[in-house]
């Protein structure tokens, strides 16, 4: 094998790797891709927002017709934490002024475990 086959052959494959790659974007952009819809329909669900709970969990905050739902996910199954939220107006300046107001709970557990209690009682605060 001299040096021009090794030149083709790798020629070749950034070319069949560049067609793949073109093919891929060009079926999000028309939403030919399965789970995947184009820039310009109107999307009715979204993720709002994606916290890790520690290495193995992660709550989803998901919005839904102008709804928002808290997931926990992560573990054998799903959790529903809550459902049915209405969605706030701005809900990170919201979530960061009552971050900075709220007292401190009696549990002084790790740093993630108080950030979730404070953030579910946020929402629950809301939701009342």
């Amino acid at each position: 094998m001299d040096f021009s086959e090794i030149f083709r052959f790798v020629a070749a494959l950034a070319f069949i790797l560049g067609l793949i790659g073109l093919c891929a974007m060009l079926a999000k952009r028309f939403g030919l891709a399965p789970g995947v819809t184009s820039a310009g329909s109107n999307r009715r669900v979204g993720i709002v927002e994606v916290r890790p709970v520690d290495a193995k969990h992660r709550l989803l905050l998901i919005r839904r017709d102008g709804k928002e739902h808290l997931i926990l996910i992560g573990g054998e199954h799903p959790l529903l934490v809550e459902s049915g939220i209405d969605a706030p107006e701005q809900p990170a300046a919201a979530i960061a002024a009552v971050d900075d107001k709220s007292p401190r709970p009696a549990f002084a557990g790790p740093a993630h475990i108080v950030q979730l209690q404070r953030f579910v009682e946020y929402i629950k605060e809301r939701r009342a």
